[in-house]
């Protein structure tokens, strides 16, 4: 009978999807047939499924470590903000509805058996599920209806362990008061707990450790020290993206928009010794110096090409071209260097027309239909063949089409200006194909590393499940799985 086991947080970003990933490969160099699953997540940083559907970037890490193809019901719910009061509602890989956060309340008992749904077809295709949670159980205002920690683990008797983080500080009173708040109930199921990002002698905090033991009578299973390796791992928070301020290096600059989304692009530009890679933040000029500007996806073209002027980075874009510098357009970013975004059936929030900054001739009309599929292209510069995905909706078309930035099946896909400074693509993931990163980059005059981006990430996972054994009491973790 397949058995599951979930990592429920003290709070959010303390290491939960880090942590299932490590113990996802661990089980699985154990011989177990493993999957992860997380009945909710919230983030526009979504990837594209075999089976045609679209699930957080993180539980595709996380079967990537588990050596599964990505699937829908590793995350049946995917919440994508659209604006700070409302999100779309994506679940089972397909878009349901979009809501603002006090209507959501009434879409839980409707996603709560989808969940279980994709719960129990995830279980009867492997030997063990290791779950994650979403935020905290202590968010005791949550609790009626949820879906993704407490009510998610009692529906389907899936044993907790409790992480805390102690990087922030205050570990003892974040486990501590996380039993103090939630019911006997909930409390009941949780087996044990473990304190994550240690930094320094793990022996300093054996008092802490025995205290938290003694007041919870909960289980310790070790005490993880911070893994300096994570940066390598595919992000999934733009705010984790590593910036690498290289000497010397091709000097590419990212735009941090407001609904980034998909950014995943930059995570292989990260891993290159010739690049010196920067996430720019709101408020920060373009610099001068910058060789190659990428505008990323985002959840809401129009709204993010008013946050992009707010920053005054339109100016800076056309002083950027005008010196010479190279801009790369991925998907919204790629609609907003065209001429007009319109949206006549208010798709992405109210209906209207936004000017585009005017660096392409082309112009997009947003659809409802949504382009979600994993690609094989050829790059037209350089010849490169290379996989990638789309996830868009939205058409875009104009003269300058005419130079594509790729092939799909023979058609055009993208468009480069005449004069070759500005390009645009729907295709997301290219630079992990290693062919095509560097003869992108070596045609900008980047000096160019020799490890494999997915070889290298496939490295760092087998040395997170390393780092996770070592500290962790993995045999018994396991054991309290049903």
């Amino acid at each position: 009978m397949t058995k599951a086991v979930m990592i429920q947080g003290t709070g959010s970003n303390v290491g939960k999807s880090m942590l299932v990933a490590g113990l996802c490969r661990a089980a699985a160099r154990r011989g177990l047939s493993v999957a992860p699953f997380k009945p909710q997540n919230m983030s526009n940083n979504a990837a594209v499924t075999s089976d045609g559907g679209e699930i957080g970037r993180a539980q595709a890490l996380q079967a990537l470590a588990c050596g599964k193809p990505l699937v829908v019901d590793m995350n049946p719910v995917l919440l994508k903000p659209e604006t700070d009061v409302g999100s779309q509602v994506v679940v089972q890989g397909k878009r349901l509805t979009t809501v603002k956060a006090r209507e959501y309340s009434k879409l839980k008992p409707q996603l709560m058996e989808a969940v279980l749904k994709s719960f129990n077809r995830l279980k009867s295709q492997c030997d063990l599920v290791i779950v994650e949670g979403a935020g905290s159980p202590a968010e005791v205002n949550l609790r009626q209806g949820d879906i993704a920690n407490m009510g998610f683990a009692q529906a389907a008797d899936v044993p907790v362990v409790l992480a805390g983080d102690i990087d922030r500080g205050g570990v003892i009173a974040q486990i501590v008061g996380t039993q103090a708040v939630i019911s006997e109930d909930d409390a009941g199921l949780i087996a044990g707990f473990l304190v994550n990002k240690f930094r320094g002698d793990p022996s300093l905090f054996d008092d802490g450790y025995a205290m938290i033991e003694d007041t919870t009578g909960w289980q310790g299973f070790g005490v993880l020290p911070y893994f300096g390796e994570a940066w390598k791992l595919p992000a999934e928070d733009a705010l984790d993206i590593k910036n690498t301020a290289r000497e010397g290096g091709l000097k590419v600059v990212c735009l941090g928009l407001s609904r980034i989304a998909n950014f995943d692009d930059l995570d292989p530009l990260a891993h290159e010794p010739g690049v010196s890679l920067t996430m720019l933040r709101a408020g920060e000029p373009v610099p001068g110096d910058a060789d190659v500007v990428i505008i990323p996806g985002s959840k809401s073209t129009r709204g993010d090409l008013a946050f992009l002027r707010e920053q005054g980075w339109d100016v800076d874009l056309v002083a950027h071209v005008r010196r010479g510098g190279q801009v790369l357009g991925i998907c919204g970013g790629y609609q907003m260097l065209g001429q007009w975004v319109r949206d006549p059936e208010g798709i992405e929030g109210s209906e209207g027309d936004t000017e585009g900054l005017g660096l392409l001739k082309v112009e997009t009309v947003m659809t409802p239909d949504k382009r979600l599929n994993e690609t094989a292209a050829v790059h037209v510069a350089s010849g490169e063949v290379f996989r990638g995905y789309e996830i868009h909706i939205g058409r875009t078309e104009g003269t300058d089409r005419k130079r594509p930035f790729a092939r799909v099946d023979g058609r055009k896909e993208g468009a480069v200006s005449a004069d070759g400074r500005v390009s645009g693509s729907y295709l997301h993931g290219m630079f992990r194909d290693d062919g095509f990163r560097r003869a992108w980059l070596k045609a900008l005059g980047a000096t160019l590393g020799e490890a494999g981006y997915d070889a290298t990430v496939e490295a760092v996972l087998d040395r997170l499940a390393d780092h996770v054994e070592e500290h962790l009491d993995v045999t018994e973790i396991l054991a309290i799985a049903r």
